[in-house]
C-alpha cells in the first residue's frame, strides 16, 4: 500500500458505530412501517407479510430475554415475555379476521418510544 493509500485509509470518514439498540430500534420501526403501509393500504396479503415478520421480531425478542446472560432487569425480562405471548395470540386473531392489526402498532410505537428514550438519556 502506498503513503496516499495508507493516508487515505487512516483519514476516511469512519463507519457510523450501530449500537444493538438502534439496530433493534431500525428492525422495529421498519416492520412498524410496513404493518402501517397494509393497513393504510388495506392490503391484507402485505399484512400478513408484516405479520409474519413482527411475530418473528417478538420471538426472537423473548428467545433473547430468557437466556441467563441477559443483564435485563427481571420484571422488563417478564413484560416482554408477555408482550411477544400477546403478539402471537393477537396475530392468529388478525389473520383471522378477527381483530385489528392496530393494536401490534401501537405496542411496535410504544417500545421504539422506550428504546429513542433511553437512546437519548445517555
Amino acid at each position: 500500500m502506498n503513503a496516499y493509500a495508507q493516508a487515505q485509509s487512516a483519514y476516511a470518514p469512519a463507519a457510523p458505530t450501530r449500537t444493538a439498540r438502534s439496530a433493534e430500534y431500525e428492525v422495529i420501526a421498519r416492520i412498524s412501517h410496513r404493518l402501517k403501509l397494509a393497513i393504510k393500504d388495506d392490503d391484507f396479503p402485505a399484512l400478513a407479510e408484516a405479520l409474519y415478520e413482527n411475530n418473528k421480531l417478538w420471538i426472537a425478542l423473548a428467545v433473547d430475554v430468557v437466556d441467563d446472560n441477559n443483564l435485563l432487569p427481571d420484571e422488563l425480562r417478564a413484560r416482554i415475555i408477555y408482550l411477544s405471548e400477546f403478539t402471537r395470540l393477537h396475530t392468529q386473531k388478525v389473520l383471522r379476521r378477527k381483530e385489528s392489526a392496530i393494536p401490534l402498532l401501537e405496542i411496535n410505537a410504544a417500545i421504539l418510544r422506550g428504546l429513542k428514550q433511553e437512546g437519548s438519556s445517555k
